[in-house]
């Protein structure tokens, strides 16, 4: 459960503070006798109208992160503060009411889209479920809101079937926006879309935040369309931050290791010249049910020395606003 007698934070959107998640052994694919942790203590925070991007490899921890941070499963512990409010201390009824300033974009907007439902129904519903505005004013507003994601107001009376990848996408988008929210939790938005529609999303993302003031969780695994959208940058792996900073110092100037291979593996697409790094990394991440000792990234780093194997490197500052959990890095 995650604590709620903690004062109200200043100055951020979002923050959140030790946030920490476990499953339980049977709930995975596996069954184990124990709990697996999957998050450890996650500090992070999002000022208004900012984009922090959230990258790692599947698996990391990413999704399960922002589900915790809306409370869609529940954290073991740490606090969260949204808009000055602890979201620990509120009650079910408060917390769908606070949850109109937080939505959640997922990958699969096929999915996320009812298929026997007309697209402008499925716009509505959120307007509808909160009692927003007259029955006409709703209908204005999901005109409103095709146009504000760039689509053509007749695709209301279309099913999703009828529309193409980024249409659906650009309408789960529309559907986010339907109760003003002032941040927008990006789970790999654009992954199942070509790299054209990417860049046109991406865009569109861009122009949002620019004219809404929306801030924004924006989640991928891929450091160049990050870097392409965020102001700041945090690297997970194994459900730990382990590297944080603005998006220049993290793509330019990637300090861990984990980061650097990250880099050195992602295809140099939407036009970014990005830092040029060496480093490798083979095999697949370790299991969260069998984590090795030390650095969870030990068993894969090329740099790795026998204190790696022993001992969690803390997250610690390096330079202005930029955060590295590595034993090996220096100032």
């Amino acid at each position: 459960m995650i604590e709620s007698d903690l004062k109200k934070p200043m100055n951020h959107l979002l923050q959140v503070c030790g946030l920490a998640k476990a499953v339980r052994g049977d709930q995975l694919w596996r069954p184990y006798a124990r709990p697996i942790p999957i998050l450890h203590d996650i500090d992070l925070n999002i000022d208004a109208g900012e984009i922090l991007g959230l990258v790692g490899e599947s698996g990391s921890g990413k999704t399960t992160l922002a589900r915790c941070i809306l409370r869609l499963i529940e954290p073991d512990r740490g606090t969260i503060f949204f808009d000055g409010v602890n979201w620990g201390a509120l009650d079910a009824r408060e917390l769908r009411r606070q949850r109109q300033g937080m939505q959640m974009i997922f990958q699969d907007a096929h999915s996320a889209l009812d298929p026997r439902q007309r697209i402008g129904k499925s716009l509505r519903e959120p307007l509808d479920i909160h009692k927003i505005g007259s029955p006409a004013e709703r209908m204005a507003q999901v005109a409103e809101l095709l146009r504000a994601v760039k689509l053509d107001t007749e695709l209301a009376a279309h099913f999703p079937h009828q529309l193409s990848a980024g249409q659906r996408q650009r309408v789960v988008l529309a559907r986010a926006l339907a109760l003003r929210p002032k941040l927008i939790m990006a789970d790999e938005p654009i992954a199942s879309l070509d790299v054209c529609t990417q860049v046109e999303i991406l865009d569109l993302l861009q122009e949002l935040q620019r004219t809404m003031g929306l801030a924004m969780l924006f989640i991928s695994h891929s450091l160049p369309i990050v870097h392409r959208l965020a102001q700041r940058i945090a690297v997970l792996y194994m459900g730990r931050v382990v590297e944080m900073g603005t998006a220049e110092q993290v793509c330019r100037r990637p300090r861990h290791p984990y980061t650097q291979a990250l880099l050195a593996a992602a295809p140099k697409g939407l036009g970014e010249k990005l830092a040029t790094a060496p480093l490798t990394i083979h095999g697949h991440p370790p299991s969260f049910a069998d984590l090795p000792t030390g650095c969870a990234f030990h068993s894969r780093c090329p740099l790795a020395q026998e204190h790696c194997r022993e001992t969690v490197p803390p997250l610690r500052q390096l330079y202005d606003d930029g955060e590295v959990a590595c034993h090996l890095v220096r100032e």
